[in-house]
């Protein structure tokens, strides 16, 4: 023992790996026998150990190892996962305390939890551990923050964080994730590829808060619990192409290293210009990333078509009323939230019973769980916030009125005019540059080529409602007025143009109304498409023309000029008003004489 703790001898160099003192000699051959033995421990624990995101700094993560009989460690008894090589500047004293005292705080959690058993798996976040083995047992991580939902913690407290509702209570399994059977029920193609663990890349499109992210999160959740994938998030609106870069790399290294996946999720995925997601591309082909991309914009103009022929893209529908409801439901019910009604012992005379909490009791009316159901458009986050928002408010103003009544405990109540008063319909699915745009318009202008005139407003209302430009949707009724009505009301151009001009002087939102009348009039208006398919068909034949187009015929082109009339031009042509009767007369090329564009059918021939 006392030879163990002497000093070494000044020739002696320490290995950066296990810390212990070599001859100069002597240290080459046992480095590459401690770099290969590391390696192999590493690849042995990664089936065991849950790994988030990578970390900046590298952080030994070896077992505890009982002491020697001698009282003291012995260096390098197990190698971590993870080492530090080389590190430079270090002395060994530093590095023999650092690895003690990692060794000493090992062992400590090793017996507080079960002797002889294995530790439960923590997943921890970047910013370091979760506080005592208690606490950790219950410490789950979503997006690189930790929520503690230990039993017994009060709905006060967890409504009074900073943190988002919908953040706090996103859901970790699929039986906890409504509104999606389409995508994730029991006999669909996606559940069974994530009961198998092969999980391909996927591009998840649909509305804000259908629940993009969360599914996301739970195909991690679950790959990262069997140990056969690491689960990195990335955000294009604040990623930069050198992390992605990053990222990739250090994943080509744990498939290399410890046969381990990753599956790199990228939130706001249309984001990425085309230069961008190109990156993605050899990587996704050979199998290095799982790439999992969330977008709202349709990924058929938003993702590049080489990206999008190497994923999947599941299409994810606004939540319904009834799912957000379960939703809605389940948070009542994680935070104790107690629904007036619905509880036996709960009826309008227990507001005079005494029978509470040092933190009071909060109630909640199911018509203000209805309320936010159908008011938060199929939002879930929106949904979840607005709860938050409407008890948070209720629990400050009962806050006030306890210090004004000597502290005395009283019970909370969030009433429908609480609800409605934090949600407010501003919030309307219309984004005016992206799909839902597209959509409206295009509902907009078919329910007018069908006579529908109420559809046809309901339409306008969406779109103005929204926050549409009124001149965009005052354009496409004058194009409608050509196109779809046509020469079967000629004035109904003029009134299109008259209602653009009207906007363009007085704006929104007095102009509404004149756009109102404008759709009414169109919808009920003859229709006719003659104009439309005549001129289509003129460019169909110009188009499908074999050869130079035919010459204008020489008694139709104008003659200016002496050479020009020598020249023929001009020459034969019968000035129509000094005719009493009709004249004949030629006016198309001598290949399409007798053709009519209102009857002619284009062909390719």
């Amino acid at each position: 023992m006392a030879n163990e703790m002497t000093s070494a001898a000044p020739d002696s160099v320490q290995c950066p790996v296990c810390f212990k003192d070599f001859k100069s000699a002597t240290i080459n051959g046992h480095l590459d026998v401690c770099l290969l033995k590391g390696v192999t421990d590493t690849s042995l624990s990664t089936t065991t150990e849950e790994s988030g995101p990578p970390l900046k700094k590298p952080r030994i993560t070896a077992e505890a190892v009982p002491p020697s009989p001698g009282g003291v460690n012995k260096p390098g008894a197990g190698a971590g996962a993870t080492f530090p090589l080389f590190q430079t500047n270090k002395s060994k004293v530093s590095a023999q305390s650092e690895r003690n005292g990692l060794f000493i705080s090992k062992q400590n959690a090793t017996t507080a939890g079960n002797k002889g058993g294995k530790r439960s798996v923590v997943y921890e976040a970047e910013q370091g551990p979760a506080g005592s083995e208690n606490q950790r047992s219950q410490t789950f991580v979503s997006n690189g923050q930790m929520l503690n939902t230990t039993p017994g913690l009060s709905p006060r407290t967890l409504l009074t964080m900073v943190k988002p509702l919908a953040d706090m209570l996103r859901p970790n399994t699929l039986e906890e994730y409504f509104g999606q059977s389409k995508v994730v029920g029991q006999q669909t193609l996606l559940r069974s590829l994530l009961d198998s663990q092969e999980i391909p890349s996927l591009i998840l499109w649909g509305p804000p808060g259908c629940g993009k992210t969360t599914l996301a999160h739970i195909i991690a959740s679950t790959n990262k619990k069997n140990g056969t994938a690491r689960f990195v998030p990335l955000s294009a609106t604040s990623a930069s192409t050198n992390e992605v870069r990053e990222v990739i790399k250090q994943a080509q290294n744990e498939l290399r290293l410890c046969k381990r996946k990753t599956i790199l999720f990228i939130d706001e995925i249309h984001r990425f210009n085309k230069s961008q997601q190109d990156t993605f591309l050899p990587h996704v082909e050979c199998g290095t990333v799982t790439l999992i991309g969330a977008t709202t914009e349709n990924p058929s103009f938003q993702v590049n078509a080489a990206l999008l022929s190497r994923c999947r893209v599941l299409v994810l529908e606004k939540l319904s009323v009834e799912a957000m409801g379960l939703i809605l439901d389940r948070a009542v019910a994680t935070l104790g939230i107690r629904v007036l009604g619905q509880d036996p012992e709960c009826t309008s005379s227990c507001w005079s019973r005494s029978n509470l909490t040092d933190s009071g009791l909060i109630y909640i009316e199911q018509k203000a769980l209805d309320t936010i159901a159908y008011l938060c458009d199929g939002d879930a986050r929106t949904g979840l916030n607005s709860l938050q928002l409407a008890v948070q408010a209720q629990v400050s103003s009962t806050r006030q009125n306890l210090l004004a009544q000597d502290g005395s405990p009283q019970e909370i109540l969030v009433k429908e005019e609480h609800v409605k008063e934090g949600l407010q319909r501003s919030h309307i699915l219309y984004d005016r540059a992206g799909e839902e745009h597209y959509n409206c318009i295009s509902a907009l202008h078919k329910s007018l080529r069908g006579s529908h005139e109420n559809a046809a407003l309901y339409w306008l209302g969406r779109m103005l409602e929204g926050g549409e430009d009124p001149l965009y949707v005052a354009r496409r009724l004058v194009r409608f007025a050509s196109e779809d009505v046509g020469m079967a009301d000629p004035s109904a151009l003029p009134q299109a143009v008259s209602a653009f001009q009207a906007c363009h002087f007085i704006g929104m939102p007095e102009c509404e109304v004149i756009l109102a009348q404008c759709v009414v009039y169109l919808a009920r208006a003859p229709k006719s498409v003659d104009v439309y398919k005549a001129y289509a068909n003129v460019k169909a034949c110009l188009r499908n023309h074999k050869g130079p187009l035919p010459p204008v015929p020489l008694h139709l082109r104008n003659a200016p000029t002496k050479l020009m009339k020598q020249l023929g031009y001009a020459k034969g042509y019968k000035y129509n008003p000094a005719f009493s009767a009709p004249v004949e007369q030629e006016y198309l090329p001598e290949e399409l004489r007798g053709i009519d564009f209102f009857t002619w059918t284009p062909t390719d021939s």
